[in-house]
C-alpha cells in the first residue's frame, strides 16, 4: 500500500516546500539536513506496510502474528501428537517385557517407539501397545518397519509391528491453525449448532477432520465422525479426548456419540508388465505411497475413489510397460465411500505378466 513512498519520493515532496529562492541541490545545507529524515521516514512507511500485512489473518501472516490474531477467538496452535499402535515380541517363553521398552525402526534415521504396558511372552510371541518417543507424522511408520530392541532386552527378544502405527501428528501448521481460525469467524458457532460441534472437535490435537451428523438418532442427538491429522481413524485416547471436550461444552440434554471414521481398505490387484530389471517390490512400495496421498486428499472431501485416477497412478510409474485387468476392492470402476466412511490403502497384488 505504500510502497510508492520511497526516500526518493518523500524527500522530493519536503524540498518541494521550501522556498524557491533557497538553494535546494544536492549538497546545499537544505538537501543535507532533509535527507536524512526522509530515510527515516521510508523505514517508517515500510513499517506501516507490515501493520497493515500482518495484522490481518491470511497466508502472508508470520507466525507468531497468526498466533496472537488466533488467541483472540481462543485458539491456540495444537501440539505435536505421538503415533501409536501395537508391538510384538518374540522369543523365549516367561521372558517379561516391561513397560518402557525401547524399539526403533533400523533406517539411517531411526524412529524410536515405547512400550506403554508390560508384558510376559508366552507362547513365544507377546502384543504390547506402543508409542513414538517423540510426537511428529515420522512415527507413523508402515508394518514391518520396526526391526530393533534396545536395552537391556537387545539381542535377547525380536521385534516387529505387525500393522502400521498411525495418528502421529506434526506441531499444527499455520495452513491449518489459519484454516481454524478462518472456520471460527465464517461459520459462526452458538448455540451447540453444528459449527460448535467441528470446532469444539478440531480443538484437540491429533484431529484432522470431523464430520458433523445432526439428529443422528432422533431429536437431541448428534453424531462426530472423526478422522485424524494422517487422515486415518483415531486410536482411542483421541476419540476419548474429543468425547470430554464435547461433553464440557455440549447443550442440556443434547446425546453425542463420538466415533472414529470407519476405514475402508482399498485392495488392488492387477496383471503388470514391468521393463528390465524392475524390482516388484520397489513398484509395490512406490505405488503405496501414491495411493496413500491419492486417498488421504480424499478424506471426508470427497466421497469417490476414481478408478481412472487410480489407473494414473499406475501409469505414472516408469519402469510399468503395461497393465491389465485392474480392479479395486474386485471391481473394475469407481469406488463409493458413505459420509462417515475413508478410504485407506489395502493390499496390493500386482501380478507380474
Amino acid at each position: 500500500m505504500y510502497e510508492k513512498e520511497t526516500q526518493s519520493a518523500i524527500l522530493q515532496r519536503m524540498l518541494a516546500q521550501i522556498p524557491d529562492d533557497i538553494d535546494k541541490r544536492q549538497g546545499a545545507v537544505t538537501y543535507d539536513l532533509l535527507a536524512p529524515a526522509a530515510i527515516e521516514m521510508a523505514h517508517a512507511y515500510i513499517e506501516l506496510d507490515n501493520v497493515l500485512r500482518f495484522g490481518f489473518a491470511g497466508p502472508q501472516q508470520p507466525s507468531e502474528y497468526l498466533e496472537l490474531r488466533a488467541q483472540e477467538f481462543g485458539l491456540a496452535r495444537r501440539p505435536s501428537v505421538r503415533a501409536q499402535g501395537m508391538l510384538e515380541f518374540s522369543g523365549d517363553n516367561d521372558i517379561t517385557v516391561p513397560a518402557g521398552t525401547v524399539v526403533s525402526t533400523d533406517q539411517e534415521e531411526p524412529v524410536s517407539f515405547v512400550t506403554t504396558e508390560a508384558g510376559k511372552i508366552q507362547s513365544g510371541t507377546l502384543q504390547v501397545h506402543a508409542e513414538a518417543v517423540l510426537g511428529g507424522s515420522r512415527g507413523n511408520v508402515a508394518a514391518r518397519q520396526i526391526k530393533l530392541v534396545l536395552g537391556n532386552l537387545s539381542g535377547i527378544v525380536n521385534v516387529t509391528n505387525t500393522e502400521a502405527f498411525i495418528n502421529g501428528a506434526d506441531l499444527e501448521s499455520d495452513e491449518s491453525l489459519l484454516g481454524r481460525y478462518l472456520d471460527r469467524v465464517r461459520r459462526p458457532a452458538t448455540s451447540g449448532n453444528v459449527w460448535h460441534y467441528r470446532q469444539w472437535a478440531l480443538e484437540v490435537p491429533g484431529v484432522g477432520d470431523v464430520k458433523v451428523f445432526p439428529v443422528w438418532k432422533g431429536n437431541g442427538t448428534v453424531k462426530l465422525a472423526l478422522l485424524s491429522d494422517d487422515k486415518r481413524a483415531p486410536k482411542p485416547p483421541i476419540i476419548e479426548n474429543v468425547r470430554v471436550a464435547v461433553e464440557e461444552r455440549r447443550p442440556v440434554g443434547a446425546k453425542v456419540t463420538v466415533s472414529p471414521a470407519v476405514e475402508i481398505p482399498i485392495e488392488v490387484v492387477a496383471k503388470v508388465t514391468l521393463a528390465g530389471g524392475a524390482s516388484l517390490a520397489e513398484i509395490k512400495e512406490l505405488f503405496l505411497k501414491e495411493l496413500a496421498e491419492y486417498l488421504a486428499d480424499l478424506a471426508f472431501q470427497e466421497s469417490t475413489v476414481r478408478y481412472n485416477r487410480i489407473l494414473g497412478l499406475l501409469l505414472n510409474i516408469e519402469t510399468v510397460i503395461d497393465f491389465d485387468d485392474l480392479t479395486l476392492n474386485g471391481e473394475p470402476g469407481n469406488l463409493h465411500m458413505e459420509e462417515d466412511q475413508v478410504a485407506v490403502p489395502g493390499a496390493v497384488n500386482f501380478i507380474v505378466t
